[in-house]
């Protein structure tokens, strides 16, 4: 087990970021990479995700927007719109982050997040 500070932050900011979601990407990268996981836990969350200066929604429309206008991520918008909506964004909140991409990044960008937005709200709905 490893225990640091980054490390203990991380998991921290990814269990009240992600949940569940954040957990099953860690896990399954275990059996192939798991140096990457832990890389996730301690840069991304332990680090970056735990800074001053912005709180977790700001954090979570600027992934929800990269995220979008790299047209190649659904698996991470997917999990990172959960994680948005997790930190209070709502659901129009969401939808706006993505259509603010149809200007930067286009509209296939912007028609791809907006589709994968309504599959997550459809899941979240249906968990309800």
């Amino acid at each position: 087990m490893i225990s640091n500070d980054r490390y203990t932050r991380g998991e921290k900011a990814l269990a009240e970021i992600d949940g569940e979601a954040g957990q099953a990407v860690i896990d399954s990268l275990a059996d192939i990479a798991p140096d990457l996981a832990r890389y996730v836990i301690e840069f991304a969350f332990g680090d970056v995700y735990s800074r001053p200066g912005l709180d977790l929604r700001a954090r979570e429309i600027a992934t929800i927007a990269a995220l979008t206008a790299m047209g190649t991520a659904r698996p991470q918008l997917k999990v990172h719109i959960n994680a948005g909506i997790n930190v209070g964004l709502s659901q129009q909140e969401v939808v706006e982050t993505i259509m603010q991409m149809a200007v930067y990044a286009g509209f296939p960008a912007a028609l791809n997040g907006i589709a994968v937005a309504r599959e997550v709200f459809a899941e979240r709905a249906l968990a309800a």
